[in-house]
């Protein structure tokens, strides 16, 4: 069985993590037999139109040399890799696809922010198409948690579905708490790529000012970071990091906070939700998407509802007061995330899939 990859992008900090994590499934394949090659999708699959046109035929020639040297009888796409994706679909060979977000309701989100930006409406827009294209014809969908799930069949109802937690390697999350950072503390890590997601931040208008002698930590970066910035930068207590190094510096931050907060209008399966409670780490995240998928409520952390200032305080308050408590969600969080969370469980399951939708 050969399996190639396909993530999206280069190896620098925004998108390391999915190579990180893409690698250690490839690695768990091939305890159980599977050939597997990753990729970089943007080395054989540019897409069309590119800014050279002499870019997107070296683009489809590399992918074609790739196919026929490799030979692969699947391929998996990070689902944003809509153009390698699209080339494999006419390549007629079976596609998987990994779908980490809820990409339609991202593009009215940014449809809504972008107001007069005729141009980036317009690569959404083709974005938008291509990514259809791969999922109407993809072999099987592979939603990163339930939540997903449940819209994709709504969305695709003839389409073929099947729930694939991310995996998370112990080995690489060991206590490392060498940076310094002024306690108690929370940490939040996570960018600031979409408003829908990244305004329910400015909650923490309402939370900073109740909890004076706290220090918020926030690690990320983006398109949004300024808005964010421009309202909480205000507070003493109220610090940017700026996008941390993935995954040593990350691993580095959640080691050294009291405990870490996830803020967010919209996520599916975060991994820094897992990293963290591996790291044991009580958590408290925002009660939407597949969040409340990715931890025990009451157990490994808290959750908290949209808009909920109050209920934001009141958590982390009972946490970093606490530590009895904190210990014992720490201990909770990092034996749920073993034990739910391992590559082996999960390259066994896609092994499963494979068998019983490929044709022999």
């Amino acid at each position: 069985m050969r399996l190639l990859i396909a993530y999206h992008g280069g190896l620098n900090d925004f998108s390391k993590g999915k190579y990180f994590h893409l690698k250690e499934f490839s690695n768990a394949l091939q305890k159980f037999g599977v050939e597997c090659k990753l990729v970089n999708d943007v080395e054989y699959a540019r897409g069309f139109p590119s800014k050279k046109l002499s870019d997107w035929f070296a683009g489809k020639k590399q992918f074609k040399n790739l196919i026929n040297e490799f030979s692969p009888d699947a391929v998996l796409i990070d689902d944003a890799s809509g153009h390698f994706g699209s080339a494999t679909i006419d390549a007629k060979i079976p596609l998987f696809i990994l779908v980490r977000g809820n990409y339609w309701l991202q593009y009215y989100s940014a449809k809504e922010t972008l107001h007069n930006n005729t141009k980036m409406k317009t690569v959404i827009w083709l974005r938008r198409r291509i990514l259809e294209k791969c999922v109407r014809n993809a072999t099987v969908l592979l939603p990163i948690c339930q939540y997903l799930e449940n819209f994709l069949k709504e969305r695709y109802t003839n389409q073929k579905t099947s729930v694939f937690f991310e995996g998370i390697n112990p080995s690489y999350w060991y206590n490392d708490d060498s940076m310094e950072l002024r306690h108690p503390c929370v940490g939040l890590l996570q960018d600031a790529n979409i408003w829908y997601k990244s305004k329910e931040m400015l909650v923490l208008n309402s939370v900073i000012p109740k909890m004076p002698n706290v220090n918020f930590y926030w690690a990320g970066d983006g398109p949004y970071k300024d808005r964010i910035l421009s309202e909480l930068s205000k507070f003493e207590n109220f610090k940017w990091l700026g996008r941390l190094q993935y995954p040593e510096k990350v691993r580095k931050f959640l080691s050294s906070v009291d405990a870490y907060a996830l803020v967010s209008g919209l996520d599916n399966a975060p991994l820094t939700l897992k990293e963290a409670q591996i790291l044991e780490k009580p958590v408290v995240a925002s009660n939407v998407g597949g969040i409340p998928e990715m931890m025990i409520d009451g157990k490994t952390g808290f959750l908290v509802d949209e808009g909920d200032a109050q209920g934001w305080v009141e958590k982390l308050s009972k946490i970093l007061n606490d530590k009895d408590l904190t210990v014992n969600m720490g201990k909770h969080g990092k034996e749920f995330i073993q034990n739910t969370f391992n590559w082996d469980i999960y390259a066994k399951k896609f092994l499963d899939i494979l068998d019983s939708n490929l044709v022999k």
